[in-house]
């Protein structure tokens, strides 16, 4: 990671981005929200750290930033936020080095297909149209008196799969895991090493995936 140039899509307010630096990488953080943007800054000037913060949505990154680098990574509820996976994939592709490295970790599109409290189906697992709901509390604090609508997507992992390598990336690693690291989810148990999984589903369904991919030329 020493001196490697990462992209990092979506990096909300900046602390994987920082991390990454604080590792010797040189990364460049990207956000659509600017009030995100602001704070990473602001996270980055007060640690002194040598992250770069760029605030535009994906789709635009092109017209916003004029950069290769050695890796893009991404992780953790980052696509469903995005309607266009091929758009996406060539977006990683377009800013990868030959030889770059697409490096992600996301949660599994089956977690997203249970309602909220993981007693049914509710939602497809294919590609469909956007889920638009209205929302009370946040990932963070469930309690939290703010109701927002929201609009998502859900992306089976042969949409995520096949717009990656049909821009042009070889998918050289891709692994299925049946633990979340983030209590983020109602009706959890925590397991003996730390990480969560749904009460009564337990070993039963993938909660989060990973892909390496490879750009070649």
């Amino acid at each position: 990671m020493e001196g490697k140039r990462i992209l990092h899509l979506q990096c909300h307010f900046g602390q994987d981005t920082i991390s990454l630096a604080r590792h010797g990488a040189l990364p460049t953080g990207v956000d659509f929200a600017e009030n995100a943007i602001e704070k990473a800054k602001k996270l980055n000037d007060l640690l002194g750290t040598n992250a770069k913060f760029v605030h535009s949505d994906i789709y635009s990154l092109p017209e916003n930033l004029d950069e290769k680098f050695d890796v893009v990574f991404t992780s953790y509820g980052v696509i469903g936020w995005l309607p266009d996976m091929k758009k996406w994939a060539d977006i990683i592709n377009h800013f990868l080095k030959p030889g770059g490295e697409f490096i992600m970790v996301e949660f599994h599109p089956v977690v997203w297909m249970f309602s909220y409290d993981f007693k049914q189906i509710e939602f497809s697992y294919m590609d469909s149209a956007p889920i638009i709901e209205e929302l009370e509390g946040t990932y963070t604090d469930r309690n939290a008196q703010i109701i927002e609508q929201s609009v998502c997507w859900n992306h089976g992992l042969s949409a995520v799969l096949d717009s990656l390598i049909k821009s042009g990336l070889a998918i050289s690693d891709f692994k299925e895991y049946n633990y979340s690291p983030y209590d983020c989810f109602n009706n959890t148990i925590i397991t003996e090493d730390g990480n969560y999984k749904i009460k009564g589903l337990e070993d039963m369904i993938p909660m989060i995936y990973s892909v390496k991919a490879n750009k070649m030329t």
